[in-house]
């Protein structure tokens, strides 16, 4: 029996934390899905893979989502509005079409809630921002909104974003290849499924 996969082992290819958010869903390609964020719980865990979160601050989201259910699912319905919001938005980016105006009105409410969320910090002989406590709910979409935004904006200083072309795949990466040109996510899933389907095909004609 193939165990399932959870949000507490999926694969984080994307290079970025905004991306791998995106990559959520087991599937963009031909078919959608699975869904591997289904609870706020999910959400925390993986928040804390991503290190987006601490441990501390998964300790009190979890007990904040533990005394407010319903308000948790809310958040988690407003943390998937974003994550779709963010597929269409940097898979804009992969097709080199302009963004959507209601697209980036949602995601410049988020990021600006996110930047009254921060904080200026010594840190050593130096002074940096911070993100103050995740204390509240919506805590780990904003900090993904900002993230989300930090990449984006940075699009002249950083590798392009692609997405896989593996059949019932489509996650997004960040392209750190020598030439430039990849094209799968991870080269021993989807990379070799599709040379076994190239060899295949090959071999019926």
């Amino acid at each position: 029996m193939i165990k399932q996969k959870t949000i507490g082992d999926i694969s984080l290819l994307g290079g970025h934390p905004a991306l791998d958010f995106v990559n959520t869903v087991d599937s963009r390609g031909e078919r959608w899905g699975p869904e591997f964020l289904n609870s706020y719980s999910d959400l925390v865990t993986w928040a804390r893979r991503l290190d987006v979160i601490d441990e501390e601050e998964q300790r009190v989201l979890l007990l904040l989502a533990t005394k407010s259910p319903f308000d948790a699912q809310k958040e988690l319905i407003h943390a998937l509005e974003l994550r779709e919001t963010l597929h269409r938005i940097f898979k804009i980016e992969v097709d080199n079409e302009p963004v959507s105006a209601t697209d980036l009105e949602l995601l410049n409410e988020v990021a600006s809630r996110a930047l009254t969320r921060r904080i200026l910090v010594n840190v050593g002989d130096t002074i940096e921002w911070r993100q103050s406590p995740a204390d509240h709910l919506a805590a780990i979409a904003t900090r993904v909104g900002w993230l989300a935004a930090d990449i984006l904006t940075s699009r002249q200083n950083r590798r392009p974003i692609r997405a896989c072309e593996g059949r019932n795949c489509g996650w997004l990466f960040l392209d750190h290849s020598r030439n430039g040109n990849r094209r799968w996510c991870s080269d021993k899933t989807c990379g070799s499924h599709a040379r076994v389907r190239k060899f295949r095909t090959g071999r019926s004609e």
